[in-house]
């Protein structure tokens, strides 16, 4: 429990230091992680039973070499893909959100940086080092969130791409 509340006050003392920015790069962490972790999910835990179902569905057809058959079979490998790729373009997009919201920060710790340059001069260097770290931290939060997203996105996309080749592979048109 002790620990715990040195974490609290460490993660309280970093975004004090970054400024409210950082709960804004929290917030788009936040929904990004949810989201890839659903992603996950489907694909580990839902998409199997939607594969066997297609699959039995097509091996019951008496039809699998017609015109008609083919359309079919791209129809049904044309929903497992687009239900394999739900949200993903949302992922992707709150990865590219991260490094901007970052740079928000950026723009408000010059903001503060200038106004205490105005007020005090810049005879005060203690003062200005507050708000270069307002400018720095949001910046460096946001590049690593955005980074976080990148690397298991990609990963992502490529178990969407392979879940939709395996499901074309075991869907024979003879």
């Amino acid at each position: 429990m002790h620990s715990l509340i040195e974490l609290w006050e460490s993660v309280r003392d970093f975004i004090a230091t970054g400024g409210d920015v950082l709960y804004v790069v929290a917030f788009v962490l936040f929904i990004m992680w949810v989201l890839i972790i659903e992603r996950f999910w489907f694909i580990s835990r839902e998409y199997p039973a939607l594969r066997n179902r297609i699959i039995t569905d097509w091996n019951a057809r008496v039809d699998t070499t017609s015109w008609y058959a083919h359309k079919i079979r791209d129809a049904w490998v044309s929903e497992a893909s687009t239900k394999l790729n739900e949200r993903i373009n949302v992922i992707k997009t709150l990865v590219a959100v991260c490094p901007m919201v970052g740079l928000l920060g950026t723009v408000t710790g010059m903001i503060a940086v200038f106004e205490i340059m105005a007020v005090q001069g810049t005879g005060n260097p203690r003062l200005m080092a507050a708000g270069i770290s307002m400018a720095t931290i949001p910046t460096m939060a946001g590049m690593v969130a955005c980074l976080s997203g990148v690397f298991v996105t990609s990963k992502l996309e490529g178990k969407v791409k392979s879940a939709v080749h395996e499901l074309a592979d075991n869907m024979p048109h003879h």
